[in-house]
């Protein structure tokens, strides 16, 4: 079956195992638990508790970040159609924001300098000079959309971890970096390739995948995190199984986190199973409805959205079509992502069912509400065109 391409820019700095900074640790539990004000408030507290820890700033500049993915629903690996989603999508937070984040990495930025100038074998210092740089290498990647700023930076975070390793091999936690660096340049388009050939980057996916199963497999503050990366991949490389065995390792250690049953249900949708698919949204939903901590802010539209997208693809277009009528009924509850792309999905099946005069406006609703998306350059060809299955 027909799907995007999924992927998005991923980069984490979780230090707080090894420095067993308390506040940082409540902090990290919510952020990987998708509460970002509460993740954000104990990052908040630890630098006050700690204020000379570079770890500190740099967990309050991802607090900030991945809020704003959060928000604007890059953080779910469906995207949008396309070979590359994750170049297109733009971020836009307040100035308020972005003052806050820069502010962050700046400090974190200085005191591992401060540190590194002291000791220059200061292992822990290094690293999270590396992770402050590509912190603000993603800031320019995924918000500014300024490619050479990010490359820049991503250089100077490789080449920091790089240093890293050299110093302690067994620093296995510091290839996360290299991994996800690897693995993005290596799935860029030809011209971006060449950018990051410059920066030194030279690219490799399988060479990226490797490093962080490595990660994953042996790491000890980044295992999570290269697991997760590796979830996001495998939905790219076509490897369901491979990423419905890491979730099934990260749903228990990450409960609040519907992101993971969501993504469950397209990996079982990807792998050929509708009926295991629907019952990951069914879980959700049963978690939903009674009340357990972190399902409670999941909106029925949410839901909704996602079962009737499986039964699109599954050729449900009856059910498909009740539950996406219900999604787009209150859009406003909905990121402007699965908004969007509910209205899309409500208009191909319009069309698959014949019925015209709704599909058009069902893209005619696409356009006006994500005008810049690619769902809404697809919409205004079906305005033209009936939408029709691809072949298989």
């Amino acid at each position: 079956m027909r799907r995007a391409a999924a992927f998005w820019l991923i980069l984490f700095c979780n230090e707080a195992a090894a420095f067993g900074q308390s506040a940082a640790t409540r902090g990290l539990d919510h952020f990987y638990n998708l509460e970002y004000d509460q993740a954000i408030a104990d990052f908040q507290r630890n630098i006050a508790e700690n204020p000379q820890v570079p770890s500190g700033y740099n967990y309050l500049a991802q607090g900030l970040l991945y809020r704003e993915m959060f928000r604007a629903g890059a953080l779910e690996s469906e995207l949008v159609s396309g070979a590359n989603p994750f170049l297109r999508r733009k971020l836009e937070p307040s100035s308020d924001v972005e003052t806050a984040f820069h502010r962050a990495i700046e400090d974190a930025m200085k005191k591992a300098q401060a540190v590194s100038d002291t000791n220059p074998g200061d292992i822990r210092a290094t690293y999270s000079l590396g992770v402050a740089y590509g912190l603000r290498g993603n800031w320019n990647f995924l918000v500014r959309k300024a490619y050479l700023d990010a490359l820049r930076d991503l250089t100077s975070s490789r080449k920091l971890c790089n240093r890293v390793l050299e110093m302690d091999p067994q620093f296995i936690d510091a290839k996360l970096i290299q991994g996800v660096h690897d693995y993005v340049v290596g799935s860029l388009p030809g011209y971006m390739r060449l950018l990051g050939f410059l920066g030194g980057i030279r690219g490799d996916r399988a060479a990226g995948i490797a490093a962080l199963q490595d990660v994953a497999a042996r790491g000890k503050i980044n295992d999570n995190d290269a697991k997760l990366a590796l979830c996001a991949i495998y939905r790219r490389e076509r490897k369901p199984q491979e990423a419905i065995a890491l979730l099934n390792d990260l749903i228990p250690r990450f409960p609040r986190n519907y992101l993971l049953w969501f993504e469950m249900a397209q990996m079982w949708a990807d792998a050929g199973d509708g009926r295991k698919a629907l019952a990951a949204v069914d879980k959700v939903e049963e978690l939903n409805k009674s009340g357990v901590t972190g399902y409670g802010m999941l909106v029925p539209e949410k839901i909704a959205f996602a079962r009737g997208n499986i039964q699109f693809w599954y050729n449900d277009l009856e059910k498909a079509e009740t539950n996406l009528s219900s999604a787009v009924r209150n859009t406003g509850a909905l990121d402007l992502h699965s908004g969007s792309t509910a209205w899309f999905r409500l208009g191909q099946t319009y069309d698959l069912r014949s019925r015209r005069p709704e599909a058009i406006s069902a893209y005619r609703h696409v356009i006006a509400l994500a005008p810049s998306s690619d769902v809404a350059k697809e919409s205004k060809k079906y305005l033209g065109t009936p939408y029709r299955r691809e072949k298989s």
